[in-house]
This record gives C-alpha cells, sequence and structure tokens, in this order.
C-alpha cells in the first residue's frame, strides 16, 4: 500500500481548529482568480488578487499573502515568476515568517496556490510549513468558524533563505531534456491543453516528448482534498515518472505544476523541478519545438 511520505506537510481541518491558538503558527490564504474571459491583448489571463475572498471571510487568526503582488518577480515579463531569494525572505519576514514558526496555506479555491508558496518556501529553504488538506472549501462545508477580521498582528521575524536552485529550472535543462532518457517531463495542464486544441498560451501544444498528469485530476472534487496516494502514484507511473528521474514540471506559469510536484515530493520523488516560465514563456518562442494531438 502506497502511503503519503511527509504527513507533516498536509494537515487536517480538525487539527488546524485545535492549533489556531498556537503563538507559532502562521495561517495564509493564498487565493489567486485567473480570469479568461478578461485576459488583455495577448495574454493567457487576468490575474485577479483574493484578497475580496479574503475579506469576505477567511480561517480566524489567518494573513493573506498576494502571490502576484508581493511574492513574485514583478520585473518579469511572464506572470509569477520566482523573485530572488532576498525579495522572498523579506517579504516572509513582513509577514512573521522566520526561526521557530510553523505555516499553514491554503486557498478558497484549487490547492495549486498554497502548492506554489510551499514550493516556493522549499526552494528557498523554510521545511516547516504545511498545505491544509481540503482547503477553505472544506474548512466552510464543516461550519468552522470564519473571520472577517483583520489578520492577528505578528512582529517580523528574520528569514535566512537557504536557497535549493533544483527545485526550479528554465527553458535551456527543459529543451535538453527533450528525448533524455533519464528525464520525465510532466505537464499539469489540461488534456486539451496538453492535445493542443485550445492556443491559450500563443501556439498551441505541449513540450514534445512530455507527459500530461493534470492538476486538477490530484484533487477530490467532492471536498478538494488531495488523492489518496495510491491514486495519485498511479498517475505519475503511468506518465512513465520512475522515482529515480529528473522529474520536470510545467504548466502554463509554474503554479499548477506545483500540485502536481508537492505530490510527487510525498511520494517520494526525490529530483522534482519546476520549469518556472512553462508555456507562458516556451509557447511565444518560434524557436523552440512543439507537439500536438
Amino acid at each position: 500500500m502506497t502511503t503519503y511520505l511527509h504527513p507533516e506537510a498536509i494537515v487536517e481541518t480538525d487539527w488546524l481548529e485545535a492549533h489556531l491558538d498556537d503563538p507559532a503558527l502562521r495561517v495564509f490564504d493564498c487565493t489567486v482568480h485567473l480570469l479568461y474571459d478578461e485576459a488583455p491583448p495577448g495574454k493567457p489571463y487576468k490575474i485577479k488578487s483574493g484578497r475580496e475572498d479574503y475579506d469576505r471571510g477567511h480561517i480566524p487568526g489567518a494573513d493573506f499573502l498576494d502571490l502576484q503582488g508581493e511574492l513574485s518577480d514583478n520585473d518579469s515579463p511572464l506572470s509569477f515568476t520566482l523573485p530572488s531569494a532576498e525579495h522572498f525572505a523579506a517579504a516572509m519576514a513582513r509577514h512573521g515568517v522566520g526561526d521557530g514558526t510553523r505555516v499553514v496555506l491554503y486557498s478558497s479555491t484549487s490547492p495549486q496556490w498554497a502548492t506554489r508558496v510551499w514550493w516556493m518556501l522549499r526552494a528557498f529553504g523554510f521545511d516547516d510549513a504545511a498545505l491544509l488538506n481540503g482547503g477553505f472549501q472544506k474548512w466552510q462545508a464543516e461550519g468552522r468558524a470564519v473571520s472577517t477580521a483583520a489578520a492577528k498582528p505578528v512582529s517580523p521575524a528574520t528569514f535566512k533563505p537557504a536557497p535549493r536552485p533544483r527545485l526550479f529550472t528554465g527553458q535551456d535543462e527543459v529543451r535538453q531534456a527533450i528525448g533524455a532518457t533519464a528525464v520525465c517531463t510532466i505537464n499539469a495542464l489540461s488534456p486539451e491543453l496538453h492535445r493542443g486544441e485550445n492556443a491559450r498560451y500563443g501556439r498551441p501544444g505541449r513540450i514534445p516528448g512530455s507527459s500530461n498528469v493534470p492538476a486538477l485530476g490530484l484533487v477530490n472534487p467532492d471536498d478538494n482534498t488531495f488523492l489518496a496516494p495510491d491514486a495519485a502514484a498511479a498517475l505519475f507511473e503511468a506518465a512513465g515518472a520512475a522515482r529515480q528521474d529528473r522529474v520536470i514540471v510545467y504548466c502554463g506559469g509554474g503554479i499548477a505544476a506545483t500540485l502536481d510536484a508537492f505530490l510527487m515530493f510525498q511520494l517520494g520523488y526525490e529530483d522534482v523541478t519546476i520549469y518556472d516560465g512553462s508555456m507562458g514563456q516556451w509557447a511565444k518562442d518560434a524557436a523552440l519545438p512543439m507537439e500536438v494531438g
């Protein structure tokens, strides 16, 4: 029987409710909305912060993280680009995250927004973070307390980044991995985008040779929780991912890919990386190959 190997990185709603008053705990709503019907010219979507969702109701004591506004490189032409270690550390420190703190992340929509922050924390050397299984949807469905109050005040912390550069990669490694036998490249986008039936990112299609494990298929639709370990493992094995491989995961902007990567981490894949530019970068470069069908 397959099990998730890092249960400390997934917390349940009852555990969180019982620990909300822990002074070392930092809880964050990471919600973002992608508005496809309002996309500006040349862009795949319009980004809308989930701050309004947070203001309407959140887990008591939780703070809000603006993923694009404060945790991305806003000088990049691409959305959600990984910021510098110094930028990320300063943002986390402002929110009271540092030595001796425990972080729990959630979203009111897809867990991919929380897994993106979790993966960045890990990439910058912070390991005491967890995802709320089922997110805010499950929390509300169970009738647990919801607050509209401001986040509980915290003192600035000292966040000391210890970067793990292999957790993110760029297009050079992705290009070199095409056809490589010891590398598995996985697309976390929807099947229709993977097949090239939608040109949302410019040129339709996928990185040649990549397999498809849609991020949305890794979540139970009834309660927004993560798939059982056996079910998730079967999807990655069917995609050709071996635990000894270097695994590159991509999507549109390095967000959905982190949901795949998080569960692969849980399943014992030890060399998983996120192609941060993903299709937002790859599809725009006519010199890079695309595959359809």
